[in-house]
């Protein structure tokens, strides 16, 4: 998927000569001005448990006002496969936050009706982002189509699978596994912290878009609910990444998908892993 520079109200060209020779090609196109995006959705598993983080844009769902992501026919239930997944297997279903491309796969149509892709699994989402994006409670001056990934995605979940809200702070929710409010993006963002020993990764879902963020934390994207809290919230995260070495898996980076955060006299810079997750 391809994402318009506009993606950045701020975008200043000049900002992609410092990290031209890593930068353009895997993320970005200086062709057509645009990034390459990738929707993610994270298969963590453990000797005990079979955890989702997020369920990227579904199948076959109307989205009259994001038609990119509409009536989608897409193999991701072939490649969960391909890992050894059933959706019987999975435990958790760790929702960073609730929009549109994080929530798809919450369901599937069976006889007419959306019911939860995951039987056994808790969905697990903050109370915030569940009320936020609630048509009865704060979505109710928002369009009827804003409200379909809510309606078909989100809903069927609270009706009828284990649902537990959280507040997004939670600290050994599971073993090995902690919540990090990560505000402005959405109203109710959270990152999931995995450690194991010394070592965290944090899938940070939308606190940044593409990497260049990492040397412009200033800029948030127009998907942004909240452009100034966004900001701040990404300033902690990258001083958290530069001062842990934490792994970071973001929601949307092209290339390798993650990579680390370091700091230097400008600011901080962005090593792409060098293995693909």
């Amino acid at each position: 998927m391809r994402e318009h520079k506009s993606l950045f109200a701020d975008w200043d060209e000049a900002a992609v000569d410092p990290i031209r020779d890593w930068f353009v090609g895997d993320y970005y196109s200086p062709q057509d001005d645009s990034f390459t995006t990738s929707i993610h959705s994270w298969l963590v598993k453990s000797p005990d448990l079979t955890i989702l983080i997020d369920t990227g844009s579904g199948n076959g769902k109307p989205r009259p006002l994001s038609p990119r992501f509409g009536d989608l026919d897409t193999p991701f239930m072939d490649r969960l496969k391909a890992k050894g997944v059933s959706p019987e297997d999975v435990d958790y279903v760790l929702l960073t936050h609730l929009h549109i491309d994080h929530v798809g796969w919450n369901t599937v149509k069976r006889n007419g009706e959306w019911v939860p892709t995951f039987p056994n699994a808790t969905y697990v989402m903050t109370k915030t982002e569940r009320d936020a994006k609630d048509p009865l409670i704060g979505a109710r001056e928002k369009p009827e189509g804003a409200t379909f990934p809510f309606l078909d995605s989100v809903k069927p979940v609270l009706e009828n699978a284990s649902v537990k809200l959280v507040e997004g702070n939670e600290q050994g929710f599971l073993p090995g596994v902690d919540f990090i409010q990560t505000p402005g993006h959405a109203a109710g963002q959270m990152a999931i912290r995995l450690s194991d020993g010394d070592e965290q990764a944090v899938f940070i879902a939308d606190v940044m878009h593409q990497p260049i963020q990492v040397y412009n934390p200033d800029w948030s994207s127009k998907y942004c609910e909240d452009g100034a809290l966004a900001r701040e919230t990404r300033k902690k995260i990258l001083a958290y990444a530069a001062e842990t070495g934490c792994l970071i898996l973001p929601a949307h980076f092209g290339g390798t998908h993650c990579g680390y955060v370091e700091k230097n006299e400008k600011g901080y810079s962005f090593r792409p892993s060098e293995v693909m997750p």
